[in-house]
């Protein structure tokens, strides 16, 4: 709810209690406080009445008795005959006044009702033209068919180019449009049209609309931004009609920015799904084709829009003239990543442990959003231990928070849960230590988490990968079967505590022989369908992309390379039965240990061989 429909609800509330307040008063009467006629009569006989006036309604015989005692206490009876009571107090040789009937008043019976309404109606006339007439969508009770577009003038965004870390290669592209956006004529001048249109496309957090706000920021150039869900609403055309309305309005501002974030709300690929192509969306999509590259001229309007799923847009507005650049925004590398942290770091006090280097290095795969909630979450743990500065150790407590999830310590487990899971995870962590690709150890904990592991083991990665290669993914699946195998050589039975780690070996498996050709039995070929899923932008009865008998193939061959994972991680892990006892021990004795108390063990039952002497 808006701030102008908050005000409106408050003067409506107002005026019924003032309308109300002015009924209750009209009708206001003394009470008789229980106060009878025989208590009344009763005080005749006694003597006790000095004073009675008599007031009669104007339908009459009815009124009232105004009585006052000797002992100067005043009393109200209604009587229904007031005659009656006049010749019965006059009978006691009391004092008896009579009022005359009191005559109606013209403005409260015919002016003040017609007053009342004509109040009210001229205050809901005025409400109503003020939320109209204001801006934005919001607060507009039936401007519908209005954009919704946020409007940012360019001295109001503070926000610039330089204070986006870690997306150099990015920033560099986007320099081009600030230099049209503030010299458009250098670029007309040789002939040149600059992009109409710049789509960013990423995963989520890596800063895609972060970037949209710098270059409005830096080009001092007014903002419109607005959501793709904005426009689509229960009534067919208001989309189209929004779309219209903020293109109007961004010709009145120009040069400017349109930015439309999750544009893929609005612009997925039409005539998918159950429904036909005459429906809400498609009619707004085929407004935004028309008015970003149509008969219409926009001069000085640049479109910049941001999605995580490029893949389900409609191929029309991806055309050059629409969307002309298209870039993507990746996560950060280590360099970046320091970058961010530096940016992150600013205003909150850091302790002289703290290294943003080291952190960098071991946040790999960590978007920009990733990196904020890290400090934030390590800022969060300072505040609670009462410290006015972040530690080292903070970042480690956040980092296994944000990672794995928050540690149930009060969780009670039974001894025996204990023991499986401490012999669980020193599966995964040896494989982990002895295979060359997927290490080193981080952490190894059996406190349960709040993902619903009993424990978990957390690899340290040292370095950036920007693909996976075969021998990394069968040593991946191997790590994830190290646990299973353990419990089964130790306790000669399973549990199903290593479901969600057969899960992902098994999907990674697939993906070898069915999307990257890692199969020598099914060859180079990709058999992948999991892109032509229902409702995101593909047909409804889509063919599978082979047959029956390949997909046995397939099958028979997922399961050969996961045999083999696992007869190969067994053997190692039986080579190092003597590391995975003793670290089972320390668990069970700690809790939680690092990757110096893990590689301790190692140490001990298999020391590093000493460099050979020359040969005689």
């Amino acid at each position: 709810m808006g701030k102008n429909n908050k005000s409106f609800y408050v003067y409506f509330v107002i005026i019924i209690g003032l309308l109300l307040l002015t009924v209750w008063v009209g009708t206001l009467r003394v009470q008789n406080n229980g106060y009878t006629r025989g208590e009344f009569e009763e005080q005749l006989e006694k003597n006790e009445v000095a004073v009675v006036n008599i007031c009669p309604n104007k339908d009459t015989p009815t009124g009232s008795l105004e009585i006052v005692l000797k002992n100067g206490e005043e009393r109200i009876l209604y009587v229904t005959d007031v005659m009656e009571m006049e010749t019965l107090v006059r009978s006691y040789g009391i004092d008896c006044g009579v009022e005359s009937v009191p005559e109606e008043s013209w403005f409260l019976n015919s002016v003040f009702p017609i007053l009342i309404v004509v109040v009210v109606c001229v205050f809901f006339f005025v409400m109503m033209n003020a939320q109209n007439s204001s801006g934005g969508g919001g607060g507009r009770m039936m401007n519908f068919g209005k954009s919704r577009a946020k409007l940012t003038m360019g001295g109001e965004n503070k926000i610039t180019l330089g204070e986006v870390a870690g997306l150099k290669e990015e920033k560099e592209e986007l320099q081009e449009i600030v230099e049209f956006l503030r010299e458009p004529g250098k670029f007309t001048k040789v002939g040149a049209r600059i992009p109409k249109g710049v789509l960013l496309e990423g995963a989520p957090g890596t800063g895609k609309t972060l970037l949209a706000k710098a270059i409005a920021g830096e080009a001092n150039v007014p903002f419109f931004s607005i959501s793709g869900s904005d426009f689509v609403e229960m009534f067919v055309g208001v989309g189209a009609s929004r779309v219209r309305d903020m293109f109007a309005e961004a010709k009145r501002h120009a040069p400017c920015i349109i930015f439309i974030d999750e544009i893929d709300a609005v612009a997925r690929r039409r005539g998918t799904g159950m429904g036909g192509g005459h429906d809400e969306r498609e009619q707004t999509l085929n407004q935004l084709l028309v008015e970003m590259d149509g008969f219409g001229v926009n001069e000085g309007i640049i479109v910049m829009a941001a999605t995580n799923r490029v893949d389900i847009l409609d191929p029309a507005i991806l055309r050059p003239g629409r969307f002309d650049r298209k870039i993507t925004v990746v996560s950060p590398d280590v360099r970046g990543r320091e970058d961010i942290l530096k940016v992150h770091a600013k205003n909150k006090p850091l302790g002289d442990d703290v290294d943003l280097q080291q952190i960098a290095q071991t946040t790999a795969g960590f978007t920009g959003a990733d990196l904020e909630n890290l400090l934030n979450e390590a800022a969060i743990n300072a505040a609670m231990d009462k410290r006015a500065f972040v530690k080292q150790e903070d970042i480690k407590k956040a980092f296994i928070k944000v990672g794995i999830g928050a540690e149930k310590k009060s969780r009670i487990i039974s001894e025996k849960e204990k023991k499986i899971t401490a012999y669980h995870e020193a599966g995964h962590a040896i494989l982990f230590h002895v295979l060359p690709d997927v290490g080193p150890v981080y952490t190894v904990s059996i406190i349960p988490t709040g993902l619903g592991a009993a424990g978990y083991t957390m690899p340290l990665p040292e370095k950036d990968e920007m693909f996976l290669t075969k021998g990394k993914m069968i040593e991946d699946i191997m790590v994830s079967l190290g646990g299973r195998i353990a419990e089964e050589i130790i306790f000669d039975d399973i549990t199903t505590g290593a479901s969600s780690d057969i899960k992902k070996a098994t999907k990674t498996a697939r993906r070898m022989v069915t999307r990257y050709g890692m199969s020598d039995n099914i060859g180079v070929i990709n058999y992948d369908d999991d892109d032509d899923e229902v409702f995101i932008g593909r047909d409804l009865a889509h063919a599978k992309s082979h047959s029956e008998l390949i997909s046995g193939e397939i099958d028979r061959e997922v399961k050969a390379i996961i045999d083999e994972c696992y007869r190969k991680a067994k053997e190692i892990i039986k080579e190092h039965e003597d590391v995975l006892h003793k670290c089972a021990e320390l668990l069970l004795q700690k809790e939680k240990i690092n990757r110096a108390e893990f590689e301790a063990l190692f140490d001990t039952y298999y020391p590093q061989p000493e460099e050979p002497g020359e040969l005689v």
